[in-house]
C-alpha cells in the first residue's frame, strides 16, 4: 500500500487496474512497496466491484490516478521475516484498512474511525486490484477450507452488514426493516437474520431487487415509489406487511426519503441505523422521532469483523455466493466489461474478478 513504492525485484511487472479519470480505466505497471517484516505479499485472485470503486466516495475524491479495489481475497507468496501467523500457500481474506494503533480511537477500540487510516482505494492509497499486493499479515486472515477465495472476497461488504447488526444490538427479538435491497441492503439482511432477527422486511424501488431479496430471506418485500410525498402513505403500507412493529431500520440507501420512511416507521424506543450514504446531507424528520426516543446510529466502515465473516461462511449461516451474479477476467476488456455492467448491469449485484 502506499503513494509510491519499488518493484519486488523478482522479475515479473506487476500490473493493476488504475483509474485515471471519470469512466477512465486502465491496466498499467504497479510498483509494490518493499515487504516489511510484518508483510505478506499476496497474488491477488478474487477482487470484487464496490460502488465506491469510482471518482468520489463520501468526503474522498480522487484527484490523481489511483489503483482501485478493496473487496479482496488471494494466496500468500511472500511472508516477512517477523510473520509467524502465515506461510506460503495460505489462502487469506483481506481487511483492507491499515489504521495508526497510536490515536485515542485506536486505543479505545475504535480503530475503524482512526484519522490516519489507509484503506485500500482511498485517495490517496492504493487499492488491491493488481496481481499482487503488499499487506500486513495481522491484516489477512486465513480461509477455512471450505470457503472460497471468491467468498473471502465478499467478507468485505459483508463486514459492513455485520459491523451495522452489532451498532444496532440486532438479536433474536429485534424485527427488522431494510431500506435498500442493493448489496448492501442484501448483506445487511443476511447478517441480521444470522443474528437471530425473527423478522425481516425489504423496502426498493425495484422488482429485480425486490425479488432476489426475497429469494435470499426476507420475510416480506414492499416497493415504493421515488417520491417523498408518498412517506406517509408507504410507511402505513410497510408497518401492514411487517404485521410486528419495527425495532430496528436499517437505511441502505442513505437518501432523503429513505431516512425519512425509517425514522417513520420504526416504533417509539427503536433505533435507525444509517449505513448508506447516498447523499452528503439529508433533510429528515428528526424532531418526531426524538420525541418517540428513536435513537440514530451511523457506521463507518467496520472493526474485528473478519474471524465472524468467516466462521459465519464456513458454517453455513450466511451463504454469500448467491450475491456473485458476474464474472470477469483481468484484462483490460475485462476491467472495461466489468465495470459497466457493475453500473448498468440491471440483475447485476456482485461483479467480481478472477485473477
Amino acid at each position: 500500500m502506499g503513494k509510491e513504492g519499488n518493484s519486488h525485484g523478482d522479475g515479473e511487472e506487476n500490473m493493476a487496474a488504475w483509474l485515471l479519470g471519470v469512466n477512465t480505466l486502465k491496466i498499467q505497471p504497479f510498483k509494490l512497496p518493499p515487504l516489511g517484516p510484518h508483510d505478506v505479499r499476496i497474488r491477488m485472485k478474487a477482487v470484487g466491484i464496490c460502488g465506491s470503486d469510482n471518482m468520489r466516495c463520501a468526503d474522498f475524491i480522487v484527484k490523481e490516478p489511483m489503483v482501485i479495489g478493496h473487496e479482496c481475497a488471494g494466496i500468500v507468496e511472500v511472508v516477512g521475516s517477523e510473520v509467524r501467523s502465515l506461510v506460503v500457500g495460505d489462502r487469506v481474506a483481506l481487511e483492507p484498512g491499515i489504521s495508526c494503533w497510536r490515536c485515542d480511537l485506536c486505543r479505545n477500540g475504535r480503530y475503524n474511525l482512526c484519522p490516519d487510516m489507509k484503506f485500500f482505494a482511498t485517495p490517496p492509497v492504493h487499492g488491491s486490484l493488481a496481481n499482487q499486493v503488499v499487506h500486513p499479515a495481522d491484516l489477512c486472515f486465513k480461509l477455512p477450507e471450505n470457503v472460497s477465495l471468491e467468498e473471502g472476497a465478499m467478507c468485505e461488504p459483508l463486514s459492513v452488514g455485520i459491523h451495522a447488526c452489532r451498532r444496532a444490538n440486532i438479536g433474536t427479538e429485534t424485527n427488522v426493516l431494510i431500506m435498500g435491497a442493493g448489496p448492501i441492503g442484501l448483506v445487511t439482511m443476511l447478517a441480521a437474520r444470522a443474528f437471530g432477527s425473527p423478522r425481516i422486511s425489504v423496502v426498493d424501488v425495484d422488482d429485480q431487487r425486490l425479488s432476489v431479496a426475497k429469494e435470499l430471506g426476507a420475510d416480506e418485500t414492499i416497493k415504493v415509489s421515488t417520491n417523498i410525498q408518498d412517506v406517509e402513505e408507504e410507511v402505513i403500507k410497510i408497518k401492514k406487511a411487517m404485521g410486528v412493529d419495527v425495532d430496528v431500520s436499517f437505511d441502505c440507501a442513505g437518501f432523503d426519503k429513505t431516512m425519512s420512511t425509517a425514522l417513520n416507521a420504526t416504533r417509539a424506543g427503536g433505533r435507525v441505523c444509517l449505513v448508506g450514504m447516498g447523499h452528503g446531507v439529508m433533510s429528515v424528520p428528526l424532531t418526531p422521532a426524538a420525541a418517540r426516543e428513536v435513537d440514530v446510529v451511523g457506521i463507518f466502515r467496520y472493526k474485528n469483523t473478519w474471524p465472524l465473516c468467516l466462521e459465519f461462511i464456513r458454517t453455513g449461516k450466511i451463504d454469500v455466493k448467491p450475491l456473485i451474479t458476474h464474472r470477469f477476467g483481468f484484462s483490460q476488456k475485462g476491467v472495461e466489461d466489468a465495470f459497466e455492467t457493475s453500473a448498468h448491469g440491471g440483475n447485476a449485484i456482485k461483479v467480481m474478478f478472477n485473477l
